[in-house]
C-alpha cells in the first residue's frame, strides 16, 4: 500500500458516500464484490487504470478527480521534518468525515463553496487564538 492507493481510495469513498451510493451498489455497477470496494477504499488493493474509469462513469466524476492533491502524495521519507504538514492532506483524506466533507463541497455551487472555505478559515483562526 502506498500514499498514491490511499488517496486515490480516500477520494473513491469520499466521493461514494456523498453521493450516498453502497459499496455494494457500486460494487454491482464495476463488476466486483463489495469486499473488493472495501480494499480499493483502504488503499489495500490498487485499483487498475480501467476499473478506475469505471468508478469515475459510475460516481459522476472525470478520472482526473482521484489524482487530486497527488502532489502532496509523498513517501514519509521524502517529508521534510521542516515541513510537517506535507503529509496533513494525505492523513487528512484517509478519514472518512473528511473525504465526505471535500466531495459534499465539490457539489456547491462556487460561491458557496468560497463560503465553506472562509467559514472554516474563520474557525481554525478561532481555535488558533483560543489556544494561544
Amino acid at each position: 500500500m502506498t500514499n498514491i492507493d490511499v488517496l486515490i481510495g480516500a477520494r473513491i469513498k469520499g466521493r461514494r458516500i456523498a453521493l450516498k451510493v453502497s459499496q455494494t451498489t457500486l460494487a454491482e455497477s464495476i463488476g466486483v464484490r463489495f469486499q473488493q470496494v472495501q480494499k480499493y477504499e483502504s488503499g489495500a488493493n490498487r485499483v487498475s487504470a480501467s476499473r478506475l474509469l469505471m468508478i469515475a462513469e459510475t460516481l459522476g466524476v472525470p478520472i482526473s478527480y482521484f489524482f487530486q492533491g497527488l502532489d502532496s502524495a509523498v513517501s514519509e521519507d521524502e517529508i521534510d521534518v521542516a515541513a510537517p504538514r506535507a503529509k496533513a492532506p494525505i492523513n487528512a483524506l484517509t478519514d472518512a468525515r473528511v473525504g465526505e466533507i471535500l466531495a459534499l463541497v465539490e457539489t456547491l455551487p462556487t460561491e458557496q463553496q468560497m463560503a465553506v472555505l472562509a467559514f472554516l478559515r474563520t474557525l481554525s483562526k478561532t481555535k488558533v487564538t483560543e489556544e494561544a
